[in-house]
């Protein structure tokens, strides 16, 4: 299980995040956009998520992920449980969410790649 501390020390390492508290939810986001966003109790995970595979993401574990709520549903996100997810994973999610939201040549920089 992993918890909100564990995304913190992930997601301030990656570059132009920034860490906000709104309306007694924890967000991280890269200028206005948000990337990675808690439940108030932090036991659920929003994150950027392409929503062409959203469906097949939550149907192949529905025990770890849902789609977010109906309002939610124009948007690149997903929810998951994280009392269901272990660092590897919820390392790549979130960094993936935050290769979503900032130029490719960041992305490139911070991985070391050409």
């Amino acid at each position: 299980m992993v918890t909100v501390e564990d995304v913190r020390q992930l997601a301030l390492t990656l570059p132009r995040t920034t860490e906000h508290f709104i309306h007694g939810r924890v967000k991280f986001r890269v200028k206005q956009i948000v990337y990675v966003s808690f439940s108030r109790d932090g036991s659920l995970m929003g994150f950027g998520f392409p929503k062409d595979e959203r469906t097949a993401l939550v149907e192949s574990e529905p025990d770890k992920f849902q789609l977010p709520r109906e309002s939610d549903l124009r948007f690149h996100w997903v929810v998951a449980r994280m009392d269901a997810l272990d660092l590897e994973e919820m390392t790549e999610l979130v960094t993936d969410a935050w290769a979503m939201v900032v130029p490719k040549f960041l992305v490139r920089e911070h991985f070391g790649e050409q």
